[in-house]
């Protein structure tokens, strides 16, 4: 389990990392808003997270010499993050048609909303 996430580090270099992974789960948050946003749908979420997962693999290579290319890596850090963007989205998504859609839709939770009977 030792190299799944990162290959060998000490010190200040798990510091970077943990640094690098928190601007990358809050980059995936806010497209995922901006997607729901501008009401585009969830396949554009899809796609800026794809996006997203190559400027994560490119971080991680630059700056710690990890693997660029690695099919793996690349799925790992596309699925961790297409879970803070769906988030977002989904969050966002019904904020959107519960405030500007009032008399038609109530929450149900954070993530659904419902018609009102």
């Amino acid at each position: 389990m030792q190299g799944l996430f990162f290959e060998s580090d000490s010190g200040v270099r798990y510091l970077l990392r943990f640094l690098v992974l928190i601007i990358g789960f809050w980059t995936a948050w806010r497209s995922g808003r901006a997607a729901a946003e501008g009401w585009n749908g969830y396949p554009t979420v899809v796609v800026y997270t794809l996006l997203l997962g190559v400027a994560m693999r490119f971080l991680h290579f630059a700056l710690f010499q990890g693997p660029f290319i690695s099919p793996f890596y690349y799925i790992l850090d596309v699925a961790i993050l297409l879970v803070f963007s769906s988030a977002g989205f989904r969050i966002r998504r019904t904020r959107q048609m519960v405030q500007n859609y009032y008399w038609l839709y109530e929450p149900t939770s954070a993530f659904s909303f419902k018609k009102k009977d």
